[in-house]
């Protein structure tokens, strides 16, 4: 399942790992980036830890349905904003018993093209917190791999002022 992330620049806080060689996105054939966030109530299954019962974040749900994104550094900026990080939740539907690797790939897309060279890294532990800085501003189709489970979302970083 791991040659299906996508390959990517992300810069993981506090994952300790180095960038691996690239490996082909997943075939998203003309579907171009759409990052749309929703910002009402949270899926029910993505509500672990919220105190209300009805917790509303930002968050973007994977094309799958099988992880969400919570934005808690809301808006995501590149450069990284001097007010607040690029701090992100993923939450996974189904649980995962065994210790799992979770991996991270972005591509910056303009539509349906990709653009630059992707980079993948992986984060111990699954899915989780991190903060997650961007080199460019613009839209980015993460793909994510972990226990065995996949899913594709994708986020928009705005140029930071």
């Amino acid at each position: 399942m791991r040659l299906l992330v996508a390959a990517l620049l992300l810069v993981v806080a506090g994952c300790g790992s180095s960038p691996v060689p690239a490996t082909p996105m997943p075939a998203l054939a003309d579907t171009p980036c759409m990052a749309v966030v929703d910002r009402g109530t949270l899926p029910a299954w993505a509500r672990t830890g919220f105190t209300e019962p009805d917790a509303v974040e930002p968050h973007v749900v994977g094309r799958s349905g099988e992880i969400v994104a919570i934005l808690f550094g809301d808006p995501l900026s590149s450069p990284p904003s001097a007010d607040h990080t690029n701090k992100i939740l993923r939450a996974a539907r189904e649980p995962y018993v065994a210790a799992a690797t979770l991996d991270i790939g972005a591509q910056r897309m303009d539509g349906t093209a990709l653009i630059g060279a992707p980079i993948e890294r992986s984060v111990e532990d699954g899915p989780g917190p991190s903060i997650i800085d961007l080199p460019e501003p613009g839209c980015w189709r993460l793909s994510l791999s972990w226990a065995d489970q996949t899913d594709t979302l994708d986020l928009a970083y705005n140029e930071s002022t």
